[in-house]
């Protein structure tokens, strides 16, 4: 998707955009194309971007490691206000930013990406915790025979924190 020249949206009836998106983004590795449409309102101070978006990318368990396919589907509503960058010589090299300075801004005379935009809502609608299934019991460990095959399992990085253990808690007879 070609970036969209803010000043062409007034010109347009209503001045509104309407996207129809059916691609993969470049920078979001999904199984299907992600599909959906995006609706773009320019109210002269401000710009009013809609979408809604399906798609299905693969995941990797935070418990097992094993990779699962998650449908991430997406309707976010943003506002951008449209203000004029500040001229950077200007600026002070520090300064203190209140809550309502924490908007998306674009320059009136700029563009807006829609795939940008739209891989943002993506990934913020992504899982924290990726986990594959509520009852996923993550690795499964085999339980050792004795020492030896203990001491074999565990990463000789470890060993010393495993004779630590031992120490701690000696093994009941």
């Amino acid at each position: 998707m070609e970036p969209i020249y803010i000043p062409h949206l007034l010109q347009r009836p209503n001045q509104t955009l309407t996207l129809t998106v059916d691609t993969h983004l470049p920078d979001l590795d999904t199984l299907t194309p992600v599909r959906g449409q995006i609706t773009l309102i320019h109210h002269h101070t401000y710009l009013e971007v809609k979408g809604e978006a399906e798609t299905i990318v693969t995941l990797t368990c935070d418990r097992c490691l094993q990779n699962y396919n998650y449908r991430v589907s997406i309707n976010p509503q943003e506002l951008i206000w449209l203000q004029p960058d500040p001229d950077p010589d200007t600026l002070p090299l520090e300064r203190e930013v209140s809550l309502d300075d924490l908007v998306e801004t674009l320059p009136p005379q700029g563009h807006f990406n829609p795939s940008t935009w739209l891989y943002e809502q993506i990934c913020l609608a992504l899982p924290q915790r990726q986990i594959c299934n509520p009852d996923c019991t993550g690795i499964e460990l085999p339980a050792p025979d004795n020492d030896r095959a203990e001491a074999e399992s565990i990463d000789r990085r470890w060993s010393v924190l495993s004779q630590l253990q031992r120490q701690l808690h000696p093994p009941e007879a």
